[in-house]
């Protein structure tokens, strides 16, 4: 964890406390476990945990600096990620995971029970059928997605929860630039606008990553989302 501790702290500023380190120990080892049982993910060694996980999760804050969301949505979490590393170094913060598979939505619940976290839910649905429900639609001042989908699906998912003014955040990686140029006729269409592309470099990996950043600047037509399933067969 020392290493962790440290790249944390050097890469993206963020200063781990005792609690936060024992919580990402104990959400590290449930993950483990859990893995054994069900594929929740492909990241399975300790280390890769570490940085393709806990870091590449952090790496977020760089998009926000030192003004960290209120009320944030990870949409395709999988098995929590980043939504809960995220709140397990922002406590106040609201965080919502929307997951449509049914183990990976209970793992997630698991381990914000296990590691006593409050203030965060778990919604077991499609990010299309998320994204009309009046509790969630256009009230997260951000929402992130990791490796869900491609840009201009992703723009689809992702937009409708966003208030005006607020952020969408897509994690990507070496395609990131080009999938977001691509997607901006897509992004304008569902009140968006492409506002920044921030590199990421973690450490072990060679891959390039980036954060792609897109301001809400209209409000999502009504008509979006599309029915689920509909966005990835027929995308913007």
């Amino acid at each position: 964890m020392d290493s962790l501790i440290h790249d944390a702290k050097t890469i993206f500023n963020v200063h781990l406390t005792t609690r936060q380190v024992a919580a990402l120990v104990n959400y590290e080892r449930e993950l483990i476990e859990w893995n054994r049982k069900f594929n929740l993910t492909a990241i399975r060694d300790v280390d890769s945990i570490r940085s393709k996980h806990f870091l590449d999760s952090f790496s977020c804050v760089l998009a926000w600096k030192a003004n960290p969301p209120r009320r944030l949505v990870d949409v395709g979490t999988g098995a929590g990620f980043p939504g809960i590393p995220l709140k397990i170094i922002y406590p106040t913060m609201h965080v919502t995971l929307v997951e449509s598979v049914g183990k990976k939505a209970m793992f997630c619940q698991h381990v914000i029970q296990t590691l006593g976290l409050d203030d965060i839910e778990v919604i077991h649905a499609r990010a299309e059928d998320a994204g009309h429900d009046p509790a969630h639609r256009e009230t997260y001042d951000w929402a992130v997605a990791r490796a869900v989908a491609n840009m201009n699906i992703l723009a689809e998912y992702l937009l409708p929860l966003v208030k005006l003014g607020g952020t969408m955040l897509a994690q990507k990686g070496e395609s990131g630039p080009a999938e977001a140029q691509s997607a901006e006729k897509a992004m304008k269409l569902l009140g968006g606008k492409l506002k920044q592309l921030i590199p990421v470099h973690l450490p072990g990996v060679a891959d390039d990553r980036y954060l792609v950043l897109v301001e809400k600047i209209a409000a999502t037509p009504p008509k979006y989302p599309r029915k689920a399933g509909i966005p990835m067969k027929t995308p913007l």
